[in-house]
């Protein structure tokens, strides 16, 4: 459900050690040009070294936002990032939190095994990295190899090529495809 012009929709964007860099700043940004209200939260207070070396300064931390009710939570990936987003426990609380609120969820790359940890790919149709989902069965789901899977409120992603794909569908279903079209039309992506 696309909210109207005066609700802006809250989104957070946990960033880990070792995230995919192109994951997090393409969802990121995409999701602010789209007038979006964007929160990073690192699992700490420390700067987010990404896989390929970029440093990503987190705005908060996921303690800070726990009690913060958001529309929206993005997942990006790599590794050893995902792991980390899987393994911490905010992460996760907040996770099922959103599920239990009906707000989206959505993950990325090797980040749908979080989704899949807090048990919210059951009976789902779902992607991710190729082989990143290998060590975590999930009763019921069915795998699919394409770009971006949206499956009512969980929507999961391949990987940094799938990126912009992934993010304008998080702006469709938040904002409509109006705003989808606008904010692609400005990034000048080949017809």
């Amino acid at each position: 459900m696309a909210k109207t012009d005066n609700e802006v929709p809250l989104v957070l964007v946990p960033l880990a050690q070792g995230c995919e860099e192109l994951e997090a700043v393409t969802i990121t940004d995409l999701l602010t040009r789209a007038g979006f209200k964007v929160v990073t939260a690192g699992l700490d207070n420390q700067p987010v070294k990404a896989s390929r070396g970029m440093v990503l300064v987190p705005e908060k931390t996921m303690a800070d936002v726990m009690s913060t009710s958001f529309d929206l939570i993005v997942l990006p990936g790599g590794l050893p990032g995902a792991d980390h987003l899987r393994e911490n426990q905010n992460v996760q609380t907040k996770l099922k939190q959103m599920a239990e609120q009906d707000k989206y969820t959505a993950a990325i790359c090797a980040a749908p095994m979080a989704l899949a940890t807090a048990g919210l790919l059951e009976n789902k149709n779902a992607t991710s990295y190729p082989g990143s989902m290998d060590n975590y069965p999930v009763a019921g789901m069915n795998y699919s190899d394409d770009s971006v899977v949206v499956d009512g409120k969980v929507i999961t992603s391949r990987g940094p090529g799938t990126a912009m794909d992934f993010a304008l569908t998080l702006i469709e279903l938040l904002a409509g495809k109006q705003k989808r079209d606008e904010v692609e039309a400005a990034l000048m992506r080949p017809a």
